[in-house]
């Protein structure tokens, strides 16, 4: 059984990733559980030795050689140490082997719980630390289940050989997207937490984040840095804006967005169901900045205020209802991309 033992130890390294270190700790623990069960009196005495080389697990009491017994679950009498081994003498201590077999049955099923529950730790303990290495990034998951009641869907999501099962709820879909069972879709990993229970990943569709994510993935010029995404604004199914500022004055940063064709931006519209994204150029020039950001609408003047919080935008009369958007989306965009607040006036008003 120990070389069998062995074999499989070395199984479950290559299918599971568990160190072998740790399987034999657990089943340390096991075996010591299982004999603590039976022989509590003797459970300090207790040694487990494993040898690789020798593909043998031996379990011994190490026991005071005695002439007269008092205790026989730590001491042994110099006659039976002597059959054990010849050279046995008085005052000294021999180790006795223990035959696992004898173990009672709650003993055992003891010891086999732990060492389940050990494969069971040590492969939610692989999972997290696989997908903690993937918070703030986009993984692509596949469609399991729609709950009818509550909208959530589960999305089986995988991380090099590794899968785990996460929740999409409901308000964090786009806003009229349609999922079926089998769909395959991407998610952008928000967190990832260690519950009783396993690791937890927490996924959206609805971040910012995804937005960004999928144009480092698109746009080469941003994924080596040249292009920076300053800020992003989103209201996911709907609209997003982005800052983009290049560190090249010969690269034009929204063309760089924008791709040849408009081919890039419209890839990721398509992987947002449609949604319509604004680029920008960004600009430490706060009017400059606030001006584009309120795009397609023209301005005529910003003016920032004096709490250095909001500023003063006029737009001609014609270009009122382009600026502050339908049902205000425009305007409040271009507030969250800036971090500023937006006072529009027309410019028959002004």
């Amino acid at each position: 059984m120990n070389a069998e033992f062995f074999s499989a130890i070395e199984d479950i390294e290559k299918e599971k990733g568990i160190p072998r270190q740790y399987m034999y700790d657990k089943i340390h623990q096991a075996m010591m559980a299982a004999f603590r069960k039976d022989n509590p009196e003797a459970a300090d005495n207790v040694v487990i030795e494993m040898s690789e080389e020798k593909r043998r697990i031996d379990m011994y009491i190490v026991m005071d050689v005695v002439d007269e017994v008092e205790n026989p679950a730590t001491q042994i009498s110099v006659d039976a140490a002597r059959s054990i081994n010849k050279r046995a003498k008085v005052g000294g201590q021999i180790k006795v082997p223990v035959e696992t077999k004898k173990f009672g049955r709650i003993a055992a099923q003891s010891a086999k719980q732990v060492i389940i529950q050990g494969i069971r730790e040590a492969e939610r303990g692989i999972v997290y630390e696989e997908f903690t290495s993937k918070e703030h990034e986009i993984l692509t998951g596949v469609v399991q289940r729609i709950d009818p009641r509550t909208g959530g869907v589960s999305i089986r999501i995988s991380s090099n050989s590794e899968f785990t099962e996460a929740l999409l709820p409901a308000n964090e879909q786009i806003r009229g997207e349609n999922l079926t069972e089998g769909d395959r879709i991407k998610v952008y990993v928000v967190e990832v937490r260690n519950s009783t229970r396993g690791p937890q990943v927490l996924i959206s569709r609805t971040h910012p984040g995804l937005v960004k994510r999928l144009f480092e993935l698109e746009v080469p010029e941003i994924f080596d840095g040249t292009v920076e995404i300053k800020s992003i604004s989103r209201e996911a199914g709907s609209r997003t804006k982005m800052a983009v500022w290049s560190n090249e004055p010969e690269v034009d940063p929204i063309g760089a967005c924008v791709g040849p064709k408009g081919g890039r931006v419209a890839s990721i519209v398509e992987a947002l169901g449609g949604e319509k994204i604004d680029i920008v150029k960004y600009s430490e020039d706060i009017e400059n900045y606030v001006a584009a950001a309120l795009a397609p609408a023209e301005v005529v003047s910003v003016t920032a205020l004096e709490d250095g919080k909001s500023c003063r935008v006029i737009v001609p009369d014609s270009q009122l209802s382009l600026a502050i958007g339908k049902e205000g989306q425009n305007a409040r965009l271009a507030a969250k991309l800036t971090g500023y607040k937006i006072d529009i006036k027309p410019e028959s008003e002004a």
